[in-house]
C-alpha cells in the first residue's frame, strides 16, 4: 500500500508505463502503419467518488466512473498511450491525449469527428481515418456506396481495440475501480495496461521471430 501511494503521489505510474512500453516496442520492431484510438468506461469504486462522473449512452444504463482513452498499435495491439478522465468527458476532446508520437494513420469511430481530434492527428504528421456518419451526394445509392467503402475498412481495423478492452475487463478485473480518485484510477488502468502489454508482447515477439 505504501509503494502504491508513493507511485501515485509522484505520478510515477505513467513513467513506469512509458518505460516498459518503450522496452517492449524495441523488441517488437515493425513498420508503424496505424494507431487505434477509442475509450472505455470503468465504473468508480463508489458513486460517492467526487472525481468520477455519470455518463449515459443510448441503449445502455448510466455509469458513474472514469473514461480511459487509449492509443494502440493497429498491427500488434500493444497499448502505447493512455489518458484518464472523468466518464463524462467527450471522446473527441480527450482523444488527442491518447495519441502516441508515431501514429501512422489514426483510426477512430464517429465519436472522434470534429476539428479538435482531426487537427491533433494532423499535427503529428498523420492522416485521420474516422468513421463517417453520412456523406453528401445527389445519387442516394452512389452516396451510400461511397460511405460504405470509406467506413468498412475503418470498422474492420479499429474493431481490434475492443478486444483490448474486453481482455482488460474479463481477464484483469478492470470492470470497476478499486480506489477512489482520478490519480488512483490512472494508476490502476496503467498497471492493467502494463500487465496486458507484457503478456501480449510474448505473442508479438514470437511472431516477429
Amino acid at each position: 500500500m505504501r509503494f502504491r501511494k508513493a507511485l501515485v503521489a509522484h505520478g510515477l505510474d505513467k513513467t513506469l508505463f512509458d518505460e516498459i512500453t518503450r522496452q517492449i516496442k524495441a523488441k517488437a520492431i515493425q513498420v508503424k502503419t496505424g494507431t487505434l484510438v477509442d475509450a472505455t468506461i470503468i465504473a468508480s469504486a463508489s458513486e460517492d467518488d467526487e472525481e468520477g462522473h455519470w455518463v449515459k449512452h443510448k441503449g445502455r444504463r448510466a455509469v458513474h466512473g472514469f473514461k480511459a482513452p487509449v492509443g494502440a498499435d493497429a498491427d500488434t495491439a500493444l497499448v502505447e498511450e493512455i489518458a484518464v478522465t472523468p466518464a463524462n468527458i467527450n471522446d473527441g476532446k480527450a482523444g488527442p491525449d491518447a495519441l502516441p508520437d508515431n501514429l501512422g494513420e489514426g483510426f477512430a469511430d464517429n465519436a472522434y469527428r470534429g476539428n479538435h481530434f482531426g487537427d491533433a492527428v494532423n499535427a503529428k504528421g498523420a492522416m485521420p481515418r474516422i468513421v463517417a456518419s453520412g456523406m453528401w451526394g445527389r445519387d442516394e445509392a452512389a452516396t451510400l456506396a461511397r460511405l460504405e467503402a470509406w467506413n468498412q475498412p475503418i470498422h474492420r481495423i479499429r474493431g481490434r481495440i475492443e478486444k483490448i478492452f474486453g481482455t482488460w475487463k474479463r481477464s484483469y478485473g478492470l470492470r470497476r475501480m478499486r480506489w477512489r480518485g482520478l490519480a488512483k484510477a490512472g494508476f490502476q488502468i496503467r498497471l492493467t495496461a502494463i500487465a496486458y502489454n507484457m503478456k501480449r508482447s510474448l505473442t508479438v515477439i514470437a511472431m516477429a521471430g
